[in-house]
């Protein structure tokens, strides 16, 4: 299990007192991203993500299986999630998941798929017999606060960078072609959904940041992730911890969202470009 070491009270003390001051322990303006850098490749489907000091890793990989019972058109996307001990002091590695890893890679499967980000129809090569099954493994490397934003655009920017082995059906036989002898072809994505995290602090919620660094979570009262793609639509709501938001404080983070979700995505095109 994943035990991580909790803010003495004197560091919460002073995050809290700093922000009702409108200082950020950091030095950020209270709506302000860490510096983000986003690193592809080597290998098709790899992508590295730096948010501040967090970093995740994404790497996706497919093969050929069955398609499930209930949907013999659609492929399988699957997701899974590491974080250990090398992420962060305090965290022990173990052989089960911890609820932190459950709580981002759930994150993340749902807003890639319940927004239908990937078209799963087209990862079907003969119905009821053979689909790709596409795996999103994330591996955290540096845990410095909002995991859930690094590793939702390290997933979506893995998936639009990976390249699976083009497929010839003639009759009822499937050629998997090598990608040495033809090049290999893109998935289908819709769009492109990103998260954009906030952080409530102090005991009613007051204190408002965007992009909590680790010691605002630790600090944090609530949390409150939308998604949303570069057509401004909202993909997921995900409100979490017990202090209740109204709806101006929503309407708000939704607002600042919306920019910030633009940038995210603009960075993440500029990426896959280069």
């Amino acid at each position: 299990m994943v035990a991580e070491i909790p803010p003495s009270s004197i560091e919460a003390a002073f995050v809290l007192e700093a922000l009702q001051k409108g200082v950020r322990v950091d030095g950020r303006g209270l709506y302000d991203y860490r510096a983000l850098r986003i690193s592809c490749g080597p290998a098709l489907g790899m992508v590295e993500v730096q948010l501040g000091q967090t970093r995740v890793l994404a790497r996706v990989s497919c093969e050929v299986t069955r398609p499930a019972p209930e949907r013999p058109t659609e492929g399988i996307v699957q997701f899974g999630c590491e974080l250990g001990s090398l992420a962060a002091p305090g965290l022990d590695s173990g052989p089960r998941a911890s609820a932190q890893e459950v709580s981002v890679s759930r994150m993340v499967e749902r807003i890639i798929r319940q927004s239908r980000a990937i078209d799963t129809e087209a990862l079907c090569i003969m119905a009821g017999e053979q689909v790709w099954t596409v795996r999103i493994d994330l591996h955290f490397l540096d845990h410095a606060g909002n995991l859930v934003d690094a590793a939702a655009v390290a997933a979506i920017a893995a998936l639009r960078h990976f390249r699976r082995p083009d497929v010839t059906v003639d009759g009822e036989t499937a050629i998997i072609h090598d990608p040495r002898d033809r090049n290999p072809v893109p998935l289908s994505i819709h769009h492109t959904p990103v998260c954009v995290s906030f952080a409530f602090l102090g005991a009613n919620g007051q204190l408002v940041v965007l992009d909590p660094a680790l010691l605002e979570e630790q600090t944090q009262t609530a949390a409150f992730t939308v998604t949303l793609n570069a057509h401004r639509e909202i993909c997921a709501l995900n409100k979490a911890g017990g202090v209740s938001l109204d709806a101006e404080q929503i309407s708000r983070c939704t607002q600042v969202a919306v920019t910030k979700a633009e940038e995210l995505i603009n960075a993440i095109n500029k990426a896959l470009v280069q």
